[in-house]
């Protein structure tokens, strides 16, 4: 028999959600702002951009919306690393026609906004963009795609690279180092066992899975920072009904394509008709016999007289 014990059962419960974790995005709104926790951004874009990232803030982002009815919209958040370096990163839930265009308008206004009037373009900063995609964008067999500029000979396939001067001294630069780069994460399509940090992060992006014994960074500091269970009762709640939006979203886009699809079918077949209709007709004045008519189109012969 079930212990209908209320005490017992409130601690069953707790048991359970200990090691239920907070969703990314609702981390980017609400935790990792704080300086606090910089050290699980710091992970996370460690294993991303695959070399050692440091927030050293945190910039104002359009996208820092609080409020349940933006979930139709992005999330995103915007920082400065200690390289001065600008790293955006976006988690979009719903599919958007023109992503692409939409990023690549991000970055521009990015790299526009910090660069004042008057300064040299030396200023101008490499801005990373990483996008978190719970949609299918585009037909690709991988999951994580990365995209940066190279100038490529057409004739002898070398890449170019960029002499500078700088106090007397030349520096050579590759056009990667300064154009910005493009992170694309297709996280419904990983359905691979982890076994690499990456991975780590792409199971936890897409079912909230940490494991245990985890070394890889940023989830090592998550297990203890993002836990469901330590937030007060109100943010519990508040997170509740974040997942319970995203949830009727996803429902409400859903039916919208399947009613979609049936008033496409309803459409054709009417179209479909009219066409056979027409042809019939067209038979039926150079002469051709009802039952001739009928066979070719499938049309009554009823109908056919009816022409």
């Amino acid at each position: 028999m079930k212990n209908s014990d209320p005490k017992a059962m409130a601690e069953n419960e707790r048991k359970e959600l200990q090691d239920r974790y907070i969703r990314f995005d609702w981390a980017i709104k609400r935790l990792l702002r704080q300086k606090a926790n910089f050290d699980v951004l710091d992970g996370f874009l460690t294993v991303m951009l695959r070399e050692e990232v440091h927030i050293l803030e945190i910039l104002e982002s359009e996208g820092n919306q609080k409020s349940a009815d933006d979930k139709f919209n992005r999330v995103d958040i915007k920082a400065k690393n200690s390289k001065g370096e600008i790293i955006i990163v976006e988690i979009q839930n719903t599919r958007e026609v023109h992503y692409l265009e939409r990023i690549l308008y991000g970055v521009a206004k990015a790299i526009t906004e910090h660069i004042s009037l008057g300064e040299g373009y030396q200023k101008v900063k490499k801005v990373y963009s990483i996008s978190i995609l719970y949609f299918d964008l585009g037909v690709g067999t991988d999951y994580f795609y990365h995209g940066q500029n190279h100038f490529t000979g057409v004739h002898t396939g070398d890449r170019l690279r960029i002499n500078m001067r700088d106090r007397d001294a030349v520096i050579t630069h590759l056009p990667a180092e300064i154009f910005p780069e493009y992170i694309l994460i297709r996280v419904n399509e990983f359905d691979k066992v982890a076994m690499t940090p990456l991975d780590e992060w792409i199971e936890y992006l897409k079912d909230g899975t940490i494991r245990p014994d985890t070394t890889t960074p940023g989830l090592r500091e998550a297990r203890e920072k993002l836990k469901y269970y330590s937030m007060s009762t109100s943010e519990r709640h508040a997170y509740d009904e974040h997942l319970n939006v995203i949830m009727i979203q996803n429902d409400v886009l859903n039916t919208a394509k399947w009613e979609g699809r049936i008033e496409g079918l309803a459409e054709g077949k009417a179209e479909g008709e009219a066409k056979l209709q027409q042809t019939a007709a067209n038979m039926k004045r150079l002469g051709i016999s009802t039952a001739d008519i009928a066979e070719c189109t499938g049309l009554p012969v009823e109908e056919i007289e009816k022409l």
